[in-house]
């Protein structure tokens, strides 16, 4: 496949190289020292004892138009920098290329299927979105949920810490209920989440193709919307969360408010939020990507992670005093330290 990756950093730098090492051909848009270390040494992929060279040609985004029309793009960018993609897409995307993002939190795309629960609520935390929105038509737009954690221990180095999932679905699905769909199977996956699931799978990614890339979503956000933001404020990684029986009870009171949700706009949580804590706790002591970018001085995804879904509690008339509370501190905390906008 000719794929185009926006943002090189961990994730998409994991990508971009494994799908390049695979056989595909992969070009890049990035910036600053990534863009240099890429352009100067290739993208390479760090297993802790060797380097292989992926061979990523990257570019610029005042650059991205000379790559030409993509198979497949995916965007790996933190949400308060997604409104600047579809500058660098635009020219990039033809009748048959899809647009996967892999990327924390509620998606521009998640209430824009039609036949779901509260279709085409605009969500304010996401107005910053709006030109990938126009840009982007729903039926070329896939959604990845990403199961695994990677690092760059150095501008154009990229190197897997755990886990090896991927999640792709197709933003538009809402299930198939044609004639010759099995009996009682009422989901299934598209051609096009299937395709590049396969080609995911060839570059040694455990991908599955979802037949409900919408609750997969709102799983993983069910899962990460409170120890990331918890993690900022305490300053402490997974363990001495999950080990604080206060901090945990708070935890699993947002959780609870976030499964109403889910329940509300068609994504059910089946786990019990204990049971999700367990699974982190598995992990091992690690700080959370929001910790990382605390510390780091970059801007934090409040937005996408925990502002959509306050929001989206407040159109489907669900109660979230525990997200409200937690969304208020870790806004003025983060606000304290130029990381979040007045």
């Amino acid at each position: 496949m000719k794929i185009t990756i926006y943002g090189l950093g961990a994730v998409g730098g994991l990508l971009g190289a494994r799908l390049a090492l695979a056989g595909n051909r992969v070009s890049a848009i990035a910036r600053g020292a990534t863009l240099t270390a890429v352009q100067q040494h290739g993208l390479r992929l760090d297993d802790g004892t060797t380097q292989q060279v992926a061979p990523v040609a990257a570019v610029a985004v005042a650059g991205a138009r000379s790559l030409g029309v993509q198979d497949l793009i995916v965007v790996a960018v933190k949400a308060p920098q997604i409104g600047a993609v579809a500058a660098g897409i635009a020219a990039l995307i033809g009748p048959e290329t899809m647009v996967m993002t892999a990327m924390n939190g509620v998606p521009w795309w998640f209430f824009d299927a039609p036949l779901r629960p509260m279709t085409g609520l605009q969500l304010p935390a996401l107005a910053n979105a709006a030109p990938m929105r126009a840009c982007v038509p729903l039926q070329q737009t896939l959604g990845c949920v990403v199961h695994l954690a990677a690092a760059c221990p150095e501008p154009g180095v990229v190197r897997l810490t755990f886990g090896n999932r991927l999640l792709i679905g197709a933003a538009s699905a809402v299930g198939d209920d044609s004639a010759d769909n099995p009996a009682g199977d009422t989901r299934r996956a598209t051609p096009a989440a299937t395709a590049v699931a396969a080609t995911l799978q060839a570059a040694g990614f455990d991908a599955v193709a979802s037949t409900d890339i919408h609750t997969d979503t709102w799983y993983k956000l069910w899962g990460n919307m409170t120890l990331n933001p918890v993690s900022v404020l305490a300053g402490a990684g997974s363990q001495r969360l999950l080990d604080d029986v206060l901090v945990r009870g708070f935890c699993l009171a947002a959780m609870a408010e976030a499964a109403a949700i889910g329940a509300r706009i068609g994504c059910p949580i089946t786990q019990t939020g204990a049971e999700r804590l367990e699974v982190a706790r598995q992990l091992g002591d690690f700080k959370t990507s929001m910790l990382q970018d605390a510390e780091a001085g970059r801007p934090l995804e409040i937005d996408a992670l925990v502002t959509v879904v306050h929001e989206i509690g407040v159109a489907a008339g669900v109660p979230t005093p525990h997200i409200d509370s937690l969304l208020g501190l870790i806004r003025l905390h983060a606000q304290g330290r130029g990381l979040y906008p007045l």
